[in-house]
């Protein structure tokens, strides 16, 4: 479940970013921050669902999935083709976040 809420939360946070940078760097409307900030607040929600002992280790395996998303929606909403840099580095970041989320830990 939690890559699931993960992938969830990170479109839920790019929406939500996207919307700010809609508002300031593509001059649309301020009313592009209302969506923004309930997708934002969604994204908070989905994060808290992640099973995961401490919010610092689920923020940062979230991480991982983050850039992923990130270099999706370069690619599908923005139509720019990721090159092999960011491919690599996404693949590098996903790998440590697996290894954050899922690695043995002491009792």
């Amino acid at each position: 479940m939690s890559f699931i809420y993960f992938a969830l939360a990170a479109v839920a946070e790019i929406a939500g970013c996207f919307a700010f940078w809609a508002w300031l760097r593509l001059d649309r409307s301020p009313l592009w921050l209302i969506p923004g900030m309930g997708s934002l607040a969604l994204f908070a929600f989905l994060l808290t669902r992640v099973d995961s002992d401490a919010a610092g280790r689920a923020y940062a395996s979230y991480g991982g999935i983050y850039i992923i998303a990130s270099i999706a929606w370069l690619w599908l909403v923005e139509q720019k083709t990721p090159d092999r840099w960011d491919v690599t580095g996404a693949l590098l970041c996903l790998v440590g976040a697996g290894v954050i989320l899922l690695g043995p830990r002491a009792a």
